[in-house]
């Protein structure tokens, strides 16, 4: 059997992209399962809610918020540290980029190494790559949560918990109960765990839950703009996260090595989630980076892009 093509280098096809109202404050960039942006437009300034992967791919983001405002773009807020979230930061030209003190500990850890593994992984979502100058950097950092005034518009920059990365970052606009969740949440789409802490993501997850969000945008998928279609999207993100984890559990405490775990995990979860946009590309970092948690390491090991490939090989080939 040839070796299935390396994560999503085989994924070239252009996605439809949607720029959805969700009140006169919030907006959503989504396309079909690719990166989301969240947008917030204050009284005064605009904020980004992680900026596309290349400042060229930014540029689709800014045309869409000049044809809603012509507010100055203040702010950029990262969710997390992943490469293909963040890079497009530049394009902008924000006052701030602001990000948890445990994202900016992870930029200085590993952002050269996930930069170069990520470019690797997305041919499609890097575009015009060689416009990314570099990492992107906060210039402001908070603990635990901050509050942001755009005019009479209170933002909340929180971290509620561990889940797809240590340092996990949501947007909530309490007076309008919406919510911007990164890849904690992902609505239709396979959930990448590489980084995760797998224990720590349900609980993370109620957490969300507990705000009472009526609309979200989550990391990747739809807009989710009714109560309902939020629960679904948590519960779904939550059932996932649940379900590979026990599966990994249970095999590493049957004495399974690697490679029988990962093929008896995707047996087990491709029936409910193979239809999920990038299953394929994310399970075999998933159940690695899993059953790294069951077995000997409580904190996610660094991706470079020489371990990708063999990780690959080893369970793909």
């Amino acid at each position: 059997m040839s070796e299935k093509k390396f994560a999503s280098q085989a994924d070239l096809e252009e996605k439809k992209v949607s720029f959805d109202k969700l009140s006169d404050n919030a907006y959503a960039y989504t396309a079909e399962g690719d990166p989301n942006t969240g947008i917030v437009i204050g009284d005064d300034a605009v904020m980004v809610i992680d900026t596309q992967a290349t400042p060229v791919m930014a540029q689709d983001v800014i045309r869409r918020i000049r044809e809603v405002t012509d507010k100055p773009i203040k702010y950029v807020v990262m969710s997390h540290y992943h490469a293909v979230r963040v890079l497009g930061a530049t394009a902008y030209q924000p006052e701030h980029i602001i990000a948890s003190k445990d994202t900016y500990d992870l930029i200085c850890e590993r952002g050269e190494a996930d930069m170069k593994s990520e470019i690797e992984r997305f041919p499609r979502l890097f575009r015009s790559v060689e416009s990314v100058p570099g990492l992107t950097w906060p210039t402001m950092t908070f603990t635990g949560e901050m509050t942001l005034w755009l005019g009479k518009l209170e933002v909340k920059i929180m971290q509620v918990g561990r889940g797809h990365t240590k340092g996990d970052t949501i947007v909530w606009l309490p007076q309008q109960k919406i919510l911007f969740s990164g890849d904690l949440v992902e609505y239709g789409a396979t959930p990448y765990a590489g980084d995760a802490y797998f224990k720590d993501w349900p609980k993370t997850l109620d957490a969300l839950e507990a705000l009472k969000p009526e609309k979200l945008v989550p990391g990747r998928g739809a807009a989710l703009t009714t109560p309902a279609m939020v629960k679904e999207g948590i519960d779904g993100t939550r059932a996932f996260v649940s379900e590979l984890y026990q599966a990994v559990q249970k095999a590493a405490t049957e004495g399974k090595d690697l490679n029988s775990t990962y093929k008896q995990t995707m047996d087990t979860l491709r029936p409910k989630y193979g239809q999920w946009v990038i299953f394929d590309h994310c399970m075999p970092f998933d159940v690695t980076r899993a059953y790294d948690e069951a077995t000997q390491y409580a904190d996610p090991r660094i991706w470079t892009a020489q371990r990708d490939k063999e990780m690959w090989h080893a369970l793909e080939s």
